[in-house]
């Protein structure tokens, strides 16, 4: 569910370019004006802001924001013009270049994004780098890693309720077999995690619980600096309940020494029109605090009011 609020009615999208080009203008940008405008306008208006833009003024919307904006606060406002699919595309490109063990964002958007999503972003990427992901996450991923990345991009899950009961229990005993074997990378636990629908693995964790006595993730945690088991449980909490794991996220981003803006950045623009309610309302369950509240503290300026108007802070 979306936290943003939007004016009634909604400015033509020549009436917003206006409003945009008037802000780049001048001596200084104008970024509360951008604020206003961009961060108040659902994504089907977006798209059509930046396509009116490039009718009118001849370049594409993203390179005035490009040249005039800064910093963390460019970073969000770049991503968030971007409609969805590309957003991921340019999000997985980023942490392929720069692939390491403990990245977790392509499981974030291989699992957390419904099976038509992480197709549409993988065209987008196809469309924007002129190479098909899957390559890509198999040059630049090895060993363990690579059997595991390849087939979770790659996987067309079903989408459905229907469930195997038979099928649940006999891959729960896989699962544990080979936990307890140590055999982490193991085919078949690959094969189970990557390609069947979600429904199918909550009962295979439920029938796990139930027949060997510990969730699922509690037996990966038999090395808690294995990275790659880490990813496995990264992959457990998103099919179970990917908007606490996006707030554990959010809430790792602030609390560090230092704030990961680039992380807060992320999951604020990838999910304000997704599931941002129920991921502050599990911030607050968890930490007692508000989320705005803990981004106001912990951000500052016209990157502290970007996010707080997509989160739906008042007055924002």
């Amino acid at each position: 569910m979306s936290t943003l609020t939007f004016p009634s009615p909604l400015p033509s999208p020549p009436e917003d370019c206006e409003q945009l080009h008037k802000a780049f203008e001048g001596w200084g940008t104008n970024e509360g004006l951008i604020i206003s405008v961009l961060a108040h306008r659902p994504a089907a208006h977006r798209r059509e802001i930046r396509r009116a833009y490039a009718e009118i003024y001849g370049e594409d919307l993203l390179k005035p924001l490009d040249k005039e904006l800064t910093r963390d606060f460019e970073r969000a406002v770049l991503l968030w013009v971007l409609d969805a699919a590309e957003r991921d595309a340019v999000l997985a490109n980023e942490v392929v270049r720069k692939w390491s063990p403990g990245n977790r964002v392509l499981i974030e958007i291989a699992v957390v994004r419904k099976t038509e999503e992480l197709l549409a972003a993988k065209r987008a990427y196809q469309v924007r780098f002129k190479r098909c992901l899957e390559e890509d996450v198999a040059a630049h991923t090895r060993d363990e890693y690579r059997k595991l990345l390849v087939p979770l991009v790659s996987t067309y899950r079903y989408e459905g309720a229907e469930v195997d009961k038979s099928l649940s229990k006999s891959e729960a005993k896989i699962l544990h077999q080979k936990i307890k074997d140590n055999d982490y990378s193991h085919e078949d636990v690959i094969r189970i995690l990557t390609t069947r629908s979600k429904a199918q693995l909550l009962a295979t964790f439920n029938d796990y619980h139930n027949e060997f006595g510990n969730p699922i993730n509690k037996d990966l945690k038999a090395d808690p600096k294995n990275e790659f088991l880490s990813a496995l449980r990264a992959i457990i909490r998103c099919i179970i309940c990917p908007e606490r794991y996006l707030e554990k996220v959010i809430r790792l981003a602030i609390s560090k020494t230092g704030t990961d803006e680039g992380a807060l950045s992320r999951i604020i623009t990838t999910r304000a029109e997704v599931d941002m309610k129920q991921i502050k309302d599990l911030y607050y369950k968890r930490n007692s605090v508000a989320l705005d509240s803990a981004v106001k503290k912990d951000t500052s300026g016209d990157f502290e009011d970007f996010l707080l108007a997509l989160i739906g802070h008042e007055g924002a």
